[in-house]
């Protein structure tokens, strides 16, 4: 194989590396794996079987996605084991919030030259991230492509498949007048808005090991925390409760993100405050000279995730939140929309920030 290969190597491409890349993660691959799972990593599509008596109705349910601009941050602080689970994470939340279940995950990894042991941390996360969503990491691509990369960057890709049954999709339809919303915790700005935070990071002057004010923690730490996965919870509520609607929020903030699952006549109205703003979103604001309504439209604020419940449920499904060790706060509430020109998505700011 070395001597067949050596023009394709000469020209940039090792196809020994990736060989070697892929009987290194096939272990780690291998721990992702569950019922339905009929094939392993190598060969050319991954097979799933569907449980035929789980659904009355199964719908699938898919949403691709990538990191962004998060990943020069991986690269210049070198953090390559958690941009994966930033991968699976932006792809199972979206289909979360339609109540579907993440059934298995696969992912795209181009380079310009193929570091085996790059490679493998960034696979790692993604198995980790796999984990946490309770699917399976099914297969994937690995591309080198010398001349369009250059050495030593990556850039990544990832496509999931979940199932729900039709009479349970969640779509918001229900949402109606005196229904309140919930607010989970994110973990910081996720991977979104990143172009915005390298550039206010440049400016600063902060380097990955220095403090980020106010925060315990540093820059690096502050700023490449992985996105969090709430699967698990989630799917934990809706074995018990009904839950109208769910966001995920994403690029474009609050304003761009609760407004997809309202009905015209409604509009969800937010207190600022009611929640708690991580010290990084503080330090993003001053260095960018935002706005908290600027700010609201590009990060997730410390909420990555919404609920939309009926008043009477609100009570225990924040109970079991707690139980579940979530951090969550009653955020906002639906109301009567003014009009069809009318906002959807009010924030009021009582210290007029």
């Amino acid at each position: 194989m070395a001597d067949r290969s050596a023009p394709y190597k000469a020209a940039g491409v090792d196809i020994e590396a990736g060989n070697t890349l892929v009987s290194r993660i096939k272990s780690i691959v291998a721990g992702t794996y569950g019922k339905g799972v009929v094939s392993d990593i190598g060969g050319f599509g991954g097979l799933f079987k569907l449980d035929p008596e789980a659904y009355a109705e199964p719908v699938l349910v898919s949403s691709t996605d990538g990191v962004g601009t998060k990943l020069k941050l991986a690269h210049d602080f070198d953090r390559h084991d958690t941009v994966g689970i930033d991968l699976v994470a932006m792809c199972v939340n979206d289909i979360l919030v339609q109540g579907a279940k993440p059934l298995f995950f696969l992912d795209y990894f181009a380079t310009g030259r193929l570091s085996v042991d790059l490679a493998e941390r960034v696979v790692t996360g993604i198995a980790e991230g796999c984990k946490q969503a309770c699917c399976a990491l099914l297969g994937g691509e690995t591309a080198e492509m010398p001349g369009f990369y250059p050495d030593g960057v990556y850039d990544l890709a990832g496509f999931c498949v979940g199932i729900v049954d039709n009479a349970a999709i969640i779509d918001g339809s229900s949402i109606g007048v005196g229904d309140v919303v919930i607010g989970i915790e994110s973990s910081g700005p996720h991977s979104n808005g990143y172009s915005l935070i390298r550039k206010l990071l440049d400016a600063s002057g902060l380097k990955g090991d220095d403090p980020m004010p106010e925060s315990g923690k540093t820059v690096a730490e502050a700023l490449c925390a992985p996105t969090r996965i709430y699967v698990k919870t989630v799917l934990n509520l809706l074995r018990d409760f009904e839950i109208k609607g769910m966001v995920h929020i994403t690029g474009g903030g609050f304003y761009d993100n609760v407004n997809r699952i309202l009905p015209r006549g409604v509009a969800a109205h937010f207190r600022f405050g009611s929640w708690d703003v991580p010290p990084v979103f503080d330090w993003l604001r001053e260095q960018g000279k935002m706005s908290w309504p600027e700010m609201l439209q590009i990060f997730n604020c410390g909420v990555g995730f919404m609920l939309v419940v009926a008043p009477e449920v609100a009570p225990d499904v924040m109970q079991r939140l707690k139980a579940l060790h979530e951090y969550a706060q009653i955020i906002g509430r639906i109301e009567m929309r003014g009009g069809d020109e009318a906002e959807q998505v009010v924030v009021e700011f009582p210290d007029a920030r």
